[in-house]
């Protein structure tokens, strides 16, 4: 496994570098497919320099999906080893649930007869919060608004390219990603939708049914 090191703001020393290769092998061990390791190191500093940290980011690629870990410390160390500490503990427990999961099946089954999916919870996307934010009540926060106009409720917002993939697939990609929901087009019923973690191996998903809107159907 290649493994590459940027410094954003902040030097890379020798030091540094001998402490990342003596920690990569731990993450070769959870993921022997793995390619590249791609550490980013950002120094920042606030209030003229009085107060400072350090962002460690790890980017994991190869045969699979991407795995990111984050960590935030004063010290650069210290960063390096909180997100080698998550980067392992989410390849640890996507192993342990595809273990899992071949041992005991569990999550959605989908029925072809009838386009439905058993074993794991749906739940409708509430029309109120999608009415609130089409119609502007639910403002967007831009970076240039003044502090008259800042309410406790901000969106921001980010894009990326449909990936379409199963139920199953996209609970995988969530436990690499270290998130608690992932955004995907289901492979099944080409509906976007979000699968979210719950407790434990417990999992949802949140699927948007398209449809014309009204207004439409009686045009046509």
């Amino acid at each position: 496994m290649e493994t590459s090191i940027v410094g954003v703001g902040v030097s890379i020393t020798d030091r540094f570098r001998t402490v990342v290769e003596d920690k990569t092998p731990r993450i070769e061990t959870l993921a022997p497919r793995a390619q590249t390791l791609e550490v980013k190191v950002t120094h920042r500093a606030y209030h003229n320099g009085r107060l400072e940290d350090d962002t460690v980011e790890l980017t994991l690629t190869g045969k699979g999906p991407v795995v990111r870990a984050e960590a935030v410390d004063g010290d650069k160390f210290a960063a390096l080893d909180l997100a080698i500490d998550k980067m392992a503990e989410q390849l640890r427990r996507a192993k342990d649930k595809r273990v899992d999961s071949r041992n005991h099946p569990r999550g959605a089954k989908f029925e072809k007869q009838s386009g439905a999916l058993a074993g794991i919870d749906v739940q409708p996307v509430s029309a109120d919060v999608l009415r609130a934010v089409a119609t502007g009540e639910i403002p967007v926060i831009g970076a240039d608004e003044s502090d008259d106009d800042y309410t406790p409720v901000v969106i921001r917002t980010k894009r990326f390219d449909a990936e379409w993939m199963t139920v199953e697939e996209a609970v995988d990609r969530m436990e690499l990603v270290g998130h608690d929901f992932f955004l995907f087009v289901d492979a099944r019923t080409d509906h976007p939708s979000v699968v979210y973690r719950r407790k434990g191996w417990d999992y949802g998903v949140i699927s948007l049914a398209t449809q014309a809107p009204p207004s439409e159907e009686l045009a046509s």
